[in-house]
């Protein structure tokens, strides 16, 4: 069990970045269910994934999951229409298969051998592919206390397909900044030889590069950058997304050489 640190609005960036890029799966489905798995001591994630979903799909439903009973006994005097709290873990106790889980700070005390096995399990947990639908996401990451700085990996039924850098650009000094936010997946593999670790060397020379624009803004500095970037890099993305401070890279490209 984590000490579950869940400041309020610590996963706005995650959240908005899924109602944007999944939020029209979730407006197709008649009952679109979502999971806050390992919601913390407090269950604010929860609260604000339904809200900030609901604006993107209004028929939403959401279960906060946590492994430890005594946060799930404090989260029931929370529970509203559409906001549900369980316990349970990886094997996700709600009903049918769902279209998001998002993971946020779960696997950091895990060891980096185990990541592969929770991620078949909790993919096999997924709404399938179907006709005119890739099928569920699983959103699995890290960020800092209040939110400024997350990374994270998204995932469909059949595995990983991308990585999101997003943060507040204020607080940027250089992109290799978010390094210490690599999930679980990532984290170890920031070193030379490693795709992730190039990744980020490029994205700071880019950054450096459009050093000009930073009198425009640090947005109009990171947008340069990117469009830098996206010469040798297989970005996900477009121009709305990095305006939020935001890149998606494929998974592929980031993957760890084993």
């Amino acid at each position: 069990m984590t000490r579950g640190t869940t400041n309020p609005n610590r996963l706005r960036r995650m959240d908005r970045w899924i109602a944007a890029t999944h939020g029209a799966e979730l407006r197709r489905s008649p009952d679109p269910v979502a999971v806050d798995l390992g919601y913390g001591a407090a269950p604010w994630t929860a609260v604000e994934l339904l809200t900030r979903l609901r604006t993107a799909a209004p028929r939403t439903r959401v279960f906060g999951v946590e492994i430890e009973p005594a946060r799930v006994a404090a989260a029931l005097p929370y529970e509203r229409e559409g906001l549900t709290f369980r316990h349970g873990g990886f094997e996700v106790p709600v009903p049918g298969r769902p279209l998001l889980i998002r993971a946020a700070n779960v696997l950091r005390q895990y060891d980096e051998e185990q990541v592969a096995e929770v991620w078949r399990r909790l993919c096999g947990r997924l709404a399938p592919a179907g006709q005119g639908s890739r099928g569920g996401l699983l959103v699995e990451g890290t960020c800092d206390e209040i939110g400024r700085r997350h990374v994270w990996v998204a995932l469909g039924p059949e595995g990983p397909r991308t990585v999101t850098f997003a943060t507040r650009l204020g607080s940027l000094d250089r992109p290799s900044d978010l390094a210490e936010r690599l999930p679980k997946a990532l984290i170890h593999r920031n070193v030379p030889g490693e795709p992730v670790h190039a990744f980020l060397r490029d994205f700071d020379h880019a950054w450096a590069a459009a050093a000009p624009y930073a009198s425009y803004g640090a947005r109009q500095r990171w947008i340069r950058a990117v469009r830098d970037l996206s010469a040798d890099w297989p970005l996900a993305d477009g121009i709305a997304r990095r305006r939020q401070g935001e890149v998606t890279v494929r998974w592929e490209a980031l993957a760890p050489r084993f």
